[in-house]
């Protein structure tokens, strides 16, 4: 690391960079600079004589873990430090000590789609109705269990009621299709890697000893089973730095834990603290908005975001007479934006929800604007990707059925629906995979001649490609795409087909750059990488498109210009969040790290009318408008809804409720008020509810009665 690199550092980076041994807390605001800290930490690790082989970071990208490799390199850090994901750190550790944590090191990683195939089988298996026990609740459930690290047999025996019985006769049976098919999921990965650290000391002891200094970014994100992995590591010599901010907790739906960054000083009592307050992103109207907002939270630790940008623009609230006419005037100031200079990679607009994006695509095609959503999944969910990927994952894991069944027939190749379940039925007589049944399909006496010719022609052309399947992977990926007949199957489709070819030269041009980056290309360590792609990894800042995206997506994200619409209860917060006080303050975070993504533009909108189902409903402002506290008048139905809202502050009267003063609400009962925002005819009281909610209102539409003129 160089002086300049060193020099470019605050008083509170350079603590947290100089730290050596003990745990770490680093409290880091949006904007902060803290990929910036955990590089340079790592290069001053390594100039302190520590070897990089010594040194793990983790982080929840890997977009996020690519910047950083690139950032530390750049530093002058030599090659070596290990820089992953969780997810990818615990593949490496589950195929290093598989036979430890008893599984067979090749298996399969299996996705949602994947999921939802094996948890449909298991309901059925376990003779159950699917409309009472739909598999998406079951997969779910199962999901959450995983990631609390209760296995099969723990929750088996606290299972009290009809329906935890059945959850786990369907959990039993779901883990034995996975374990049939030599296939783990997602949350397999973290629960069987914890359960392996923390049963298995010598493996405990051997990683401690490997990763001698564990840095973890974006700690507040961790979820129960990634909290126990973390100890484990470092258990032994308690180096290690999480790197966080719980106002950015945003993914307690798939199990994170805010609980595990604020205490984190109670976990590591001789932790040091450092906090990261100097904002290097946003503007000082941006960062005072979010500041306001985020202080209606009381699970958070008290941090302040001190600006290093001047005031730039006024944060701007908009109301619109609905979704349409937001779009369109969404899709107007982005014309007014690229007229005066602005790139649109500049630009990006954020929603709750994916259906919220229609309006705006259509806003936009109808301006010639060029965009992308930010939906990465998507790609490799497209069927001639997933059929290509499937012969792929059945070269590493021909225990793998899933895959098996979808490429066997595909493309056409005369093998039926009769002698797909003949095979299977030999397979489970004799306890054997089904690739090991198609192997002996020859001594299958219910099969014809001419199928057991196609099933041998098949396998042959499968045992061709494993010959093939070890060094770079694009040559192989190309040769299996034209040998297999999907390529001439695609060509043969029409203009469908043309556009299917297309994604699939796009896939085997990602495959030729992972080949050209990877130190030892492997199909394993390529099909890992893209079973761990998340929606983040696939933002393309390089093309000259807006992008429009959930505000979970914009995580990690910045852009000059941010549009935030549909600002309205039911939206954000989301309904789910309006009466419970732990969700709400999620909701309140999500629309807090949307905001804070912004540079300089910040414009929030919602809309007074929203089509929901076919129907044209009322809309209610959400209460985060008001915490703002940027001001805005709701304009009566016939003004212009195009014009930006200003606050008049001369409109400001006399506050119709006194903090501490006690209010009934029809539907909240009996309430005391804490605090009263004076707006005008905006004006919000908060109030904390005899039931336990706390709630802000509106005051024009809470109905809020006081009650010491109900006893008169």
């Amino acid at each position: 690391m160089d002086d300049t690199s060193w020099a470019q550092l605050t008083s509170s980076q350079k603590k947290a960079v100089c730290h050596k041994e003990g745990p770490l807390l680093v409290i880091a605001g949006p904007g902060s600079g803290k990929t910036r800290v955990i590089t340079h930490r790592i290069a001053a690790l390594i100039n302190s004589g520590i070897r990089p082989y010594n040194i793990c970071a983790i982080t929840f990208t890997n977009k996020a873990a690519e910047e950083m490799r690139h950032r530390a390199v750049a530093l002058g850090a030599s090659g070596g430090a290990h820089i992953s994901t969780f997810h990818s750190l615990c593949v490496r550790i589950l195929r290093a000590y598989a036979d430890e944590a008893g599984i067979n090191r090749n298996f399969s990683i299996y996705d949602e789609a994947d999921q939802r195939r094996c948890i449909k089988q298991a309901v059925k298996d376990c003779e159950l109705d699917a409309t009472n026990f739909s598999p998406a609740r079951m997969l779910d459930a199962i999901s959450t269990l995983k990631n609390k690290l209760i296995d099969v047999d723990a929750f088996g025996s606290q299972a009290d009621d009809f329906f935890s019985q059945r959850l786990a006769q369907v959990y039993a049976r779901y883990e034995t299709i996975l374990a049939e098919r030599n296939g783990l999921d997602f949350d397999d990965l973290l629960k069987r890697t914890a359960f392996l650290l923390e049963g298995r000391s010598e493996v405990r002891r051997q990683l401690g000893d490997r990763f001698k200094f564990l840095l973890i970014d974006e700690y507040q994100d961790t979820n129960h089973a990634q909290y126990r992995i973390a100890k484990a590591l470092a258990s032994a010599h308690g180096n290690i730095c999480a790197t966080g901010d719980p106002d950015q907790s945003i993914y307690r739906w798939r199990g994170a834990d805010i609980r595990n960054i604020l205490a984190f000083e109670s976990d590591w009592p001789d932790a040091t603290v450092v906090r990261l307050e100097e904002n290097f992103r946003s503007s000082a109207d941006i960062l005072e908005a979010a500041d306001r907002l985020i202080a209606f939270n009381k699970n958070r630790k008290q941090k302040r975001l001190v600006p290093t940008r001047p005031h730039a623009k006024a944060v701007l609230v908009t109301s619109f007479e609905d979704e349409a006419d937001e779009a369109e005037a969404v899709a107007r100031q982005i014309e007014e934006l690229v007229d005066c200079g602005t790139s649109l990679n500049e630009v990006a607009v954020f929603y709750r929800v994916n259906a919220m994006s229609r309006v705006i695509e259509e806003a936009l095609i109808a301006g010639n604007i060029p965009y992308q959503i930010v939906r990465g999944v998507e790609f490799y969910s497209r069927k001639e990707i997933r059929d290509l990927l499937a012969y792929l994952k059945v070269l590493v894991n021909p225990s793998d059925e899933i895959a098996l069944l979808r490429i066997i027939n595909t493309p056409a190749r005369g093998i039926g629906k009769v002698t797909i379940e003949r095979v299977r039925n030999y397979a489970v007589r004799r306890g054997i995979t089904f690739f090991e049944a198609l192997k002996h399909a020859g001594d299958i006496d219910v099969l014809s001649k001419a199928a057991k010719s196609k099933l041998a022609a098949f396998v042959a052309m499968l045992e061709r490609f494993k010959t093939a399947s070890t060094g770079d992977v694009a040559p192989l990926a190309e040769r299996v795409f034209s040998e297999s007949g999907l390529e001439g199957s695609l060509r043969g489709a029409g203009a469908e087909g043309l556009d299917a070819l297309e994604n699939v030269d796009e896939l085997i041009t990602a495959v030729a750059q992972y080949d050209r980056q990877a130190e030892e290309p492997s199909l394993t360590d390529f099909l890992q990488q893209i079973s761990l792609f998340s929606d983040a990894d696939a933002y393309d800042a390089s093309g000259n498109r807006v992008a429009l995206m959930t505000l979970h997506a914009a995580k990690g994200l910045e852009f000059e210009n941010v549009f935030v619409v549909g600002l309205e209860d039911g939206l954000l917060p989301h309904e789910r969040g309006i009466d419970d006080e732990d969700e709400l303050e999620e909701e309140r975070r999500l629309f807090f790290v949307g905001i804070t993504r912004a540079k300089t533009n910040l414009q929030v909108s919602y809309s007074r009318y929203r089509t929901i189902r076919g129907q044209m409903l009322r809309s209610v402002p959400s209460q985060f408008l008001f915490e703002l506290g940027c001001g805005f008048d709701e304009r009566s139905e016939e003004e212009d809804t195009s014009e930006k809202s200003e606050f008049d502050h001369h409109s400001m009267t006399a506050p119709e409720f006194a903090v501490g003063e006690l209010v009934r609400h029809k539907a909240f009962g009996l309430g005391r008020v804490e605090k009263y925002v004076n707006m005008g005819g905006s004006s919000v009281v908060v109030v904390n509810f005899s039931s336990g909610q706390r709630k802000s209102l509106m005051v024009r539409y809470a109905g809020l009665s006081k009650m010491s003129d109900l006893g008169r």
